[in-house]
């Protein structure tokens, strides 16, 4: 569960960028994130945060077609919407302008993002949103959510929702003292976030997904199931005809449902995801005393030459130098 800002050491603003897939879901005390990287081009990834005690704005953008799975911890529900010029999949179902996501606690939610990516998440506690409204004798205002429920609503409403976050972690990151020196300043903005979300969440109804989006859907579904048996089984030799069986569809239909939800086909994408999981174990402190064929060959890698080739087109160095600077 998430501490109010002054709870521990962090300040109520933090401003990161980074290059490396692998640092997505580090030092993130709200959100669990796993990333993969689905371009061969240089990353620029720009998170916000503003923590305002019981509530959280984190603003996100991208440069570069990259698959997360990202869930909010535990005691947190989340609510998503994104930028006007924002493409990309929530598992599977198209992004658009008039789109916002509610989503439960723990609730696990794969996004597919493109260049140009701009994403909000406001993070807050449900019991701190009952007592708000419990207050204003309005608690029939709000319902936890169930799992992920994509609301839809006119695109005004939903962008006037993400101009009012976006306005706060732009203020937040050219000046953050006044967030990180003052309760009063958080407390206003926490109050004033809620009621902007409500006024949003009025206005939205959750819409069944039409048959083409159904069919989205579950081509992101073959795709979890194959990457996570995948990941269960890395010391393994998989083929092909491994995933259609797993995912019970014939190659062309995992092939089609890979190229359609991720930009490339099965094996490239699997190949380069045990690619990111090398990556995460060569900067993993605990694994330092190992060698790089060591770890290669503990995700399924046993051609050391192509091995090297495709960790280098893939992050842009060899997985030497990854080790050699995290030794040093």
């Amino acid at each position: 569960m998430a501490e109010p800002s002054g709870s521990d050491n962090r300040p109520a603003v933090s401003v990161v960028e980074f290059t490396d897939p692998i640092v997505a879901g580090q030092d993130f005390e709200l959100i669990a994130q796993d990333a993969v990287q689905l371009q061969s081009n240089p990353l620029l990834v720009r998170r916000v945060v503003v923590r305002l005690g019981d509530a959280t704005v984190a603003f996100h953008s991208t440069n570069l077609r990259v698959r997360t799975r990202t869930a909010a911890h535990e005691g947190l529900i989340a609510y998503v919407n994104f930028g006007p010029q924002a493409t990309g999949t929530v598992n599977g179902l198209p992004v658009h302008p008039g789109m916002l996501l509610a989503i439960e606690p723990g609730a696990q939610v794969r996004f597919v993002t493109n260049d140009g990516w701009e994403s909000i998440a406001f993070l807050l506690r449900p019991e701190y949103v009952a007592a708000h409204l419990s207050a204003r004798q309005r608690s029939e205002e709000f319902r936890m959510p169930r799992g992920l429920e994509t609301l839809h609503a006119d695109a005004a409403t939903v962008q006037g929702l993400f101009d009012w976050g976006k306005r706060l972690v732009d203020a937040a990151a050219v000046e953050p003292a006044p967030f990180n020196d003052s309760a009063d300043r958080r407390a206003a903005a926490q109050v004033e976030l809620v009621e902007t979300l409500l006024a949003a969440l009025r206005e939205t109804a959750d819409r069944p997904p039409d048959r083409g989006e159904l069919a989205k859907q579950e081509q992101s579904r073959i795709v979890k199931i194959a990457e996570d048996y995948s990941l269960a089984h890395v010391g393994e030799r998989l083929y092909v005809s491994d995933l259609c069986r797993v995912t019970a569809v014939s190659e062309r239909a995992l092939e089609y449902a890979f190229k359609a939800t991720l930009g490339l086909a099965p094996v490239a994408y699997l190949a380069r995801l045990r690619l990111h999981r090398v990556r995460n174990a060569l900067q993993t402190p605990t694994r330092s005393t190992k060698t790089v064929s060591a770890i290669a060959l503990d995700w399924g890698f046993w051609h050391f030459g192509e091995f090297s080739r495709a960790y280098k087109a893939c992050f842009g160095e060899l997985p030497s130098e990854t080790l050699r600077r995290h030794r040093a």
